[in-house]
């Protein structure tokens, strides 16, 4: 069962069947003007719409890219060089995706000044440290609506009240609540959005930022002016397509897939926590999205425990797939004031609509088993610890953690 949809999902076979004739029969460029180009224009146009109307936007708001990454680049980079002469200061949070953190690593060395904000222990910044955080240089609050390791959800809608009563712009990186819970731009009060194809079934390879209507950037392509001379390329007519498609469904079955996985999500954190001593949540426990839940293991190592499930058939993640190769711990579990140790022993379960296919029962008891068997040989868990009055000997009866 794959359970790491936050990395990527499975292309559903609508979205398939409906990119498979943009490879071969409609092959056109869409910027030419014969017949087969024309049609190619189509798409992309029918595409833009489909995407514009998932997310309550115009269809001219949306600007086609390689993905969240591009997306996120060309918001920040994109007002960041269009307004530096009003100010030079962003603000973010320091939980943010690579895409959004490296980033403004980047314009710090081009003189930018990032003010970070921090999170609570369930990963949520304070609206009154971002209301301390501005100043009259500040041109951009860039905070992530959904967090792609813990699932939770920042109170965005709240922030863009914030950064619209103060002239400042505002760009949240949608990435992975998008498709997962309602991402409405006139709700939330956002001038920029992120999206990315391959986290709603879609294909990988593409994706899109929202601009509002008035709200300049300065591009990061140039050549041919395609994107309205925002994002020069040739677009990627079958991803885009794939794209449009992939929305469509997404914004069709959100109620449905809502309840589905909020189902699954909160027997899992039951189970889990009730099954398994020294098991705890990372996160919120309410305000999250449906289908992520991370969890840390005390005494053991999460890559181990990935391996030992991989075995049995269950592919999960101990966080970010864009850093789940390095062996330092993970910046989003540290932010939240836990110790490194046992930061390393996280596991991350996202689910997709076709999640409901696996037994939770059966997948908690593997968890169980893994955890079990790591713990017996690590030497955190066997050393002598006091536990809740108790000298902990391995063969102490009296001992909840044994």
């Amino acid at each position: 069962m794959y359970l790491d949809n936050s990395a990527t999902t499975q292309v559903s076979e609508e979205v398939f069947k409906e990119m498979e004739p943009y490879f071969t029969q409609e092959f056109g460029n869409p910027s030419t003007l014969y017949g087969i180009g024309r049609e190619s224009k189509k798409a992309l146009t029918q595409a833009r719409e489909r995407v514009a109307k998932a997310i309550n936007a115009k269809p001219e708001e949306i600007i086609f890219t390689s993905g969240g990454s591009e997306s996120d680049n060309l918001a920040i980079k994109g007002i960041a060089f269009k307004l530096k002469s009003r100010g030079k200061h962003i603000i973010t949070t320091n939980i943010e995706h690579p895409a959004v953190k490296n980033t403004l690593g980047f314009l710090e060395s081009l003189d930018f000044k990032v003010t970070y904000l921090p999170v609570n222990e369930e990963g949520i910044i304070s609206i009154d440290d971002l209301k301390d955080a501005i100043t009259d240089e500040t041109i951009l609050i860039t905070i992530m609506h959904a967090n792609n390791e813990l699932g939770t959800i920042q109170p965005i809608e709240e922030i863009g009240k914030i950064a619209r009563e103060k002239g400042i712009k505002f760009h949240t990186d949608a990435v992975q609540s998008f498709g997962k819970i309602e991402v409405d731009v006139e709700k939330l009060n956002v001038d920029l959005l992120s999206l990315s194809s391959h986290k709603i079934n879609g294909p990988k390879g593409v994706g899109a930022l929202y601009i509002k209507k008035g709200t300049r950037v300065v591009p990061l392509i140039h050549g041919g002016g395609q994107e309205r001379g925002i994002r020069s390329g040739t677009e990627n007519v079958p991803g885009i397509v794939g794209f449009g498609k992939a929305c469509e469904l997404a914004a069709e079955n959100l109620d449905d897939h809502y309840e589905k996985l909020s189902s699954i999500r909160d027997e899992l954190i039951e189970k889990v926590l009730n099954t398994i001593p020294e098991a705890y949540l990372n996160g919120s426990k309410e305000i999250r999205l449906p289908n992520l839940v991370n969890f840390r293991f005390k005494a053991i190592e999460g890559e181990s425990l990935i391996l030992l499930l991989d075995a049995k058939g269950y592919q999960a993640s101990t966080g970010s797939a864009c850093s789940s190769n390095t062996l330092e711990a993970s910046p989003v579990l540290t932010a939240l004031g836990l110790d490194p140790v046992d930061v390393h022993g996280s596991l991350r379960i996202s689910l997709a609509p076709e999640s409901d296919a696996f037994d939770v029962d059966e997948f908690v008891n593997t968890i169980a088993e893994a955890v079990s068997r790591l713990r017996q040989m690590s030497p955190l868990w066997n050393q002598e610890l006091d536990y809740d009055g108790v000298m902990c000997k391995k063969d102490h009866d009296d001992c909840r953690r044994c």
